[in-house]
């Protein structure tokens, strides 16, 4: 398989912001780890449908009442599952950050090129209801995976996490940077 080499820059970036300095170059054995990567990613893909909706209006890219919701609710998901509301704020912190990294890229993207801007628009209300199933989701797998995200494995097998959604999935350049930012604080140490 050929890999891009914005892509495989992205791959080694993101190996090397979740590698812990002097672990092995060899593969981890999976883990636990990988819904949790999988989940963001998904929830980046959901990037695309919220840009293209608020594209041509004025909804902004920066909503802070809508990003306080997110917090709130995955904070007390969070609580009620037996994990930690704080963390899961912290958490979802780097997931919106990252989504609107994305929403940004593409605004720039479809400015520059019009002729690649979206033409019609989601409902913007359909696409939160996904965003809510994956945040409820992801607060479960956080929770279930808290062993794993507190041991000193965790870096390198979230990297590993990371290259295997890559290869599963194919995002681009600009969503696997964004998968990399959206993971920042799930391991804790």
């Amino acid at each position: 398989m050929h890999i891009s080499t914005p892509l495989r820059s992205a791959l080694i970036a993101a190996a090397a912001l979740l590698a812990l300095p002097g672990t092995a170059a060899a593969a981890p054995a999976p883990s636990d780890l990988k819904p949790v990567a999988a989940l963001s990613a998904e929830r980046l893909a959901t990037a695309d449908l919220v840009a293209a909706a608020k594209w041509g209006t004025d909804s902004p890219i920066d909503d802070p009442a809508r990003e306080q919701q997110v917090l709130d609710s995955v904070a007390a998901l969070a609580e009620q599952a037996g994990g930690d509301p704080d963390e899961a704020r912290r958490i979802f912190r780097d997931q919106i950050e990252a989504n609107k990294t994305v929403q940004r890229a593409l605004f720039r993207r479809w400015t520059a090129h019009p002729e690649q801007a979206p033409t019609t628009k989601p409902d913007l209300n359909q696409v939160r209801q996904t965003i809510n199933r994956i945040n409820t989701d992801l607060v479960g797998e956080l929770t279930s995976t808290t062993s794993e995200r507190t041991a000193p494995t965790c870096r390198p097998e979230l990297a590993f996490a990371v290259v295997q959604v890559h290869h599963e999935q194919h995002p681009d350049a600009l969503h696997t940077g964004a998968l990399v930012r959206s993971l920042a604080s799930v391991c804790r140490n």
